[in-house]
């Protein structure tokens, strides 16, 4: 990947999600639930964005999209390729210029067959391909003609894959597409994902799975409590943990399985919780006062950007 001077493909720019809510009686509030949430994703490249569950890796995904709920509401910039992405042109990109590979399988309608679903209405229909598709993901010759209750798991998210992959899109947005499969499935996915990077096109991969990013990802921006605390090369994350900036990536890096499973204490905070200043202060080890009065701006660090005041 060579970013230059390249605009990015995809760019989002302090941006918040909130949801209007009511607290019990008749008062609304807002919650949020991504908070100043900056990203940049270039031809080329595959960014991987990694977090715990509930961090707001799926709503940035939704957001992106444009299919949020109506309670919704959506701050700050969203770019392709320098072009605001407004309502109208999200639905336009939707499904053709930005592809996208949902979590659930609850995608895939319970009324077709898995073949027709994957072909949609593009004229003329991509049978070959799709089918091409289906083998090398290694899902078997009646596949086309199943049902989506005739599925196993990893069939349907294989399914999926192969649909989103048919729309032939210059942004791919993998919202955690292995889980169900087989590692070699999982890997045969990611291979595609490269090979479409590598031709010019980009992909943001959602995934839990940090080890298989490392593999295949340029770089991995970190995700906590609905921000992004770290975006560094994936060789960062390889290299160890005195390699990355932030304390939460670095404690992500221990807590992998070849890493002893190393915990930290405390939670993730509730996004109708969360602490004044550094969102990690209260879990970090290097936490100051003025970390949980201030909240830390993103800064550039030994080639990386984190967001935090004790980085070195």
């Amino acid at each position: 990947m060579n970013k230059g001077q390249n605009i990015p493909v995809l760019e989002a720019r302090n941006l918040s999600v909130s949801f209007r809510m009511y607290d019990g009686t008749f008062k609304q509030k807002e919650l949020r639930v991504i908070s100043d949430l900056s990203i940049q994703v270039f031809s080329g490249e595959i960014l991987a964005i990694a977090g715990s569950s509930g961090s707001g890796k799926s709503l940035l995904a939704s957001a992106i999209l444009g299919i949020l709920p109506r309670t919704a509401a959506v701050r700050g910039e969203l770019r392709y390729h320098g072009q605001t992405l407004t309502p109208k042109l999200q639905k336009q990109l939707r499904g053709t210029k930005i592809a996208l590979v949902p979590q659930s399988v609850d995608f895939l309608d319970p009324l077709m067959r898995a073949g027709a679903q994957a072909d949609g209405h593009r004229k003329p229909y991509p049978t070959q391909k799709r089918r091409r598709l289906f083998a090398r993901f290694g899902l078997p010759d009646d596949t086309e003609r199943c049902y989506p209750f005739q599925l196993s798991g990893g069939m349907a998210r294989r399914v999926l894959v192969s649909t989103a992959l048919l729309a032939d899109a210059q942004l791919m947005i993998a919202d955690e597409p292995t889980p169900g499969m087989s590692l070699g499935q999982a890997l045969e996915v990611l291979k595609v994902f490269r090979e479409m990077a590598d031709e010019g096109k980009a992909v943001i991969l959602i995934t839990h799975d940090i080890d298989l990013a490392f593999a295949f990802a340029d770089r991995i921006a970190v995700l906590y409590a609905g921000t992004i605390v770290e975006t560094a090369s994936a060789q960062d994350f390889q290299a160890g943990p005195d390699a990355l900036r932030h304390p939460y990536s670095r404690a992500l890096w221990r807590a992998l399985p070849q890493n002893d499973f190393e915990p930290i204490a405390g939670v993730q905070p509730y996004a109708g919780n969360l602490p004044k200043g550094c969102l990690f202060a209260p879990r970090c080890s290097q936490s100051t006062p003025k970390c949980t009065q201030e909240t830390p701006p993103v800064r550039t660090l030994r080639g990386g950007e984190v967001r935090c005041f004790a980085a070195e």
